[in-house]
């Protein structure tokens, strides 16, 4: 059974034992606490038959958003709604995201192909690294080298890293009961049309944070999106809007709603 399925048989024998009909079971929200190996987790589930994942880093005036009320703020002079955000990859001190950014179709900053020579590398250039695309409907999370070798047709990308999980592996370079732990996001498309986003409610290592995507999320390709004190998530059901750390948040990965 598909992941979806058994994600709608779980909503049904749930509403069905509260007593809910269907139709208020398929109102659940799409952000949930979730555990695995004893590890808390919040984790966003989104259909892109019906929700609306655009990426945002700057402003009409070409300054970053920089916080998830800024972008909500904007969204809603517009006549829409921000119901979801989690910062969408990594960035330099003045919010430009230090590999590839795509939004609305235009490149706005190139692929990152280079190589760190610091030990151990800093994130970002812990190779594989990735990119997370959304286009035409469908969206994935593919290696870097996959994205320049076969580029999909995307109109919203960012790139970051390291991946997570690759083809069902875990980063070579993740260690087993490594003492880094941080708090950390992440995303992954389980199938084409369907993107599961997670942060820590606590601090995990890499290594215990890509079996989270692997053997619970069941994702075969997996992207670390940042951590330490920059992940941040928005979603008003759970009364979250962390405030970004160091000056604000680069690019912003959103989902929009019509008001």
């Amino acid at each position: 059974m598909r992941p979806a399925s058994r994600r709608l048989l779980a909503v049904v024998v749930a509403a069905l034992s509260l007593g809910l009909s269907l139709g208020e079971a398929a109102v659940a929200e799409p952000c949930a606490s979730e555990t695995y190996d004893g590890d808390g987790y919040v984790v966003c589930r989104f259909d892109l038959t019906d929700s609306d994942i655009r990426f945002f880093w700057r402003q009409p005036d070409g300054t970053p958003y920089g916080a998830f009320s800024t972008l909500a703020e904007a969204l809603k002079k517009d006549g829409a709604s921000l119901a979801f955000a989690m910062n969408g990859g990594m960035y330099g001190d003045d919010l430009t995201p230090i590999g590839l950014y795509v939004e609305g179709g235009k490149e706005l900053r190139p692929v990152n192909t280079a190589t760190s020579h610091e030990k151990p590398a800093p994130n970002f250039y812990k190779k594989p690294n990735g990119v997370f695309y959304v286009g035409g409907g469908e969206a994935g999370v593919v290696t870097t080298e996959d994205f320049i070798a076969r580029p999909p047709a995307a109109e919203f990308a960012t790139q970051s890293g390291p991946m997570l999980v690759i083809d069902g592996k875990l980063h070579p370079a993740f260690i087993v009961g490594s003492d880094s732990v941080k708090p950390r996001n992440g995303v992954c498309a389980p199938s084409p049309t369907e993107v599961t986003f997670a942060i820590t409610e606590g601090s995990v290592n890499f290594y215990d944070f890509g079996l989270f995507f692997r053997d619970h999320l069941g994702c075969e390709n997996a992207l670390f999106l940042d951590g330490g004190s920059a992940p941040g998530l928005y979603s008003p059901d759970l009364g979250r809007d962390d405030p970004p750390a160091h000056g604000g948040y680069g690019p912003i990965i959103g989902v929009v709603s019509r008001n």
